[in-house]
């Protein structure tokens, strides 16, 4: 049984490049043993992320405990949790999006301002967003499995 869930988390502490590498680099190393693939949304200004991951039920639900239980995210939400027929971002073991490279037009089309807080969005909203985000190759950072 395959699933997609969609969260959000601010980072606790400042976070900085070496943060996101640290995660990034963690998530792709880890990922492909589990049959874990996803991407992630990276809003330096308000320390937030944005995450889908996909997979097999329980390595994405014991991930996404493992992300509530790390000291580096806070305020993590649920934002949705669906079972999927297919995989949507197969083709990473982690792709990485920098918002602020990202064209303010499409963050405004799924957020009420430019400044986007994905606490605000709808399950759908986010996953609309990330789905955009791949097609407009917003990716800046992309290893395929």
């Amino acid at each position: 049984m395959l699933v997609r869930l969609v969260y959000a988390s601010r980072a606790t502490e400042g976070m900085d490049d070496a943060l996101v590498g640290s995660i990034l680099e963690q998530s792709r190393k880890n990922n492909p043993e589990h049959g874990i693939t996803g991407i992630l949304c990276v809003h330096t200004k308000g320390k937030v992320f944005l995450q889908a991951l996909e997979g097999g039920r329980t390595a994405v639900n014991r991930l996404y405990w493992n992300i509530v239980a790390d000291p580096r995210h806070g305020e993590v939400t649920l934002l949705g949790y669906d079972e999927i027929e297919e995989r949507r971002f197969a083709n990473w073991r982690m792709g990485k999006v920098d918002l602020e490279k990202v064209s303010l037009s499409s963050i405004l089309r799924y957020s009420d301002n430019a400044d986007l807080d994905p606490y605000s969005l709808s399950g759908r909203g986010a996953l609309s967003l990330l789905e955009e985000l791949v097609d407009s190759a917003a990716i800046v950072s992309r290893e395929s499995g």
